[in-house]
């Protein structure tokens, strides 16, 4: 949500930060609306006044016994004309918070321009593994294990739904217990159990409604599937004022997700990359806005050091302008490598995408804290620690062996109970 005093003070810069995301200059209409409501907010209050003066005249002649008939009738005309301008101001504050809902956060000044192909890179870890056969993708290894069922999937619930097994279904509960543990031990998240159903006032704090509506899974009563547990997690603290002393909160959950967009048509139809139901392990901090971009870096590395004990190569991205989601104002992207994809020739893919919101969903929440006896708005920040799907697809294509067995990652043998994963 964009503060409008902002705007007023700052149209040129407002216009110009949205140009970037490639949104067409809209200050202007966005001013008229709110010059219109001003100027209705002015009238209404004058209205008041006078209608207020008669009032004490009629209280002043009544104690001396005058006629007040024509003050009644003066009184009436003005209490219809202040309800009819009130409508009318109504109106327009709806008309101009609709309009502001749908335009996304203000980026930083610094993120390169552009769409996906400008994405700056920031690092690379790991060394990507030569592998003396071509490499097969995570479809195919997990046919050949027979724990990866995408048909029976389909014939319950239509495609893009998977269905998990022995061996894998046992590294999605492993996967889900080390990064919940690492992140609560090593990061001090706190570990929540959300609802994976909220309402709509929930989807609209956190930027996913209105404008993402059709990309939503809807139930018959007015609820709202979550896409990510950002969503329950971030609006804890909404409608809220929080101490300063009580920052940063740091929150961490396992969920399922419910996505009824699938990613661009044709693209990711092949295996679990792009599902209508997925799992994640989120991480959402709340803090105040001087520290907010410390936060991100620290969220940004603890979805790092997940990675690297699973010992998976990975690049981390900075996101461009028109890369960027909706509520953010800087993600990094941290992306995996996948050597099975197209054909064994490999690629980098996206497993966790960490922002930082700004004070863009706090104002959307209404979630504050105290700071010298002013109320300031948080700032809100996300990320993956890590997407388990997609963690699945990377260790079973980086462990994946001649034989069809697939090494585990040392740190995942205690909770696995073996070292690898085997071939039946």
């Amino acid at each position: 949500m964009h503060d409008i005093k902002f705007i007023r003070e700052n149209p040129v810069f407002f216009d110009e930060n949205l140009k970037k995301r490639g949104i067409s200059s809209c200050s202007n209409e966005i001013l008229s609306i709110d010059n219109e409501r001003r100027k209705l907010q002015t009238l209404v209050q004058e209205k008041q006044k006078i209608r207020n003066e008669i009032s004490k005249k009629i209280a002043e002649k009544k104690s001396t016994g005058d006629s007040v008939e024509d003050l009644f009738a003066e009184v009436s005309s003005y209490k219809k004309e202040i309800s009819n301008f009130e409508k009318k101001e109504n109106e327009l504050s709806l008309k101009l918070n609709s309009y502001l809902l749908e335009l996304p956060n203000l980026i930083d000044d610094d993120l390169p321009i552009g769409d996906e192909e400008n994405n700056k890179l920031i690092k690379k870890w790991g060394v990507i593994k030569n592998f003396d056969f071509t490499p097969k993708d995570h479809v195919d290894l997990g046919e050949n294990l027979s724990e990866i069922d995408f048909p029976n999937a389909a014939k319950l619930s239509g495609s893009r739904f998977v269905m998990l097994y022995g061996q894998i279904a046992k590294l999605e509960r492993a996967l889900k217990s080390f990064m919940i543990d690492r992140l609560t031990s090593s990061f001090n998240y706190k570990e929540v159990m959300p609802p994976v159903l909220v309402n709509e006032k929930t989807m609209t704090g956190t930027g996913q409604l209105p404008k993402f509506a059709d990309d939503l899974f809807k139930t018959t009563d007015n609820r709202w599937l979550i896409p990510t547990a950002e969503v329950p997690l971030t609006n804890i603290v909404s409608d809220t004022i929080l101490s300063k002393n009580k920052l940063p909160l740091r929150f961490t959950a396992y969920s399922q997700c419910f996505r009824a967009e699938a990613g661009a048509a044709g693209r990711d139809t092949r295996g679990m990359i792009r599902n209508h139901q997925f799992s994640k392990v989120e991480m959402v901090s709340i803090c105040d806005e001087d520290n907010s971009d410390e936060e991100l870096e620290r969220m940004t590395g603890a979805a790092e050091s997940i990675l690297q004990s699973l010992e998976l190569p990975y690049r981390v991205v900075l996101l461009a302008s028109k890369d960027i989601g909706f509520s953010a104002k800087r993600t990094y992207d941290l992306e995996v490598w996948l050597p099975g994809q197209n054909e064994g020739v490999g690629c980098y893919r996206e497993i966790s995408s960490c922002s930082n919101c700004g004070s863009f969903q706090a104002r959307r929440m209404k979630a504050r804290f105290k700071d010298d006896n002013k109320n300031k708005f948080l700032h809100t920040l996300n990320g993956s620690g890590l997407a388990v799907g997609r963690t699945i697809i990377a260790i079973m294509e980086n462990g994946q062996m001649s034989n069809g067995d697939i090494e585990l990652p040392e740190v995942l043998h205690d909770y696995m109970k073996t070292n690898k994963i085997i071939k039946n």
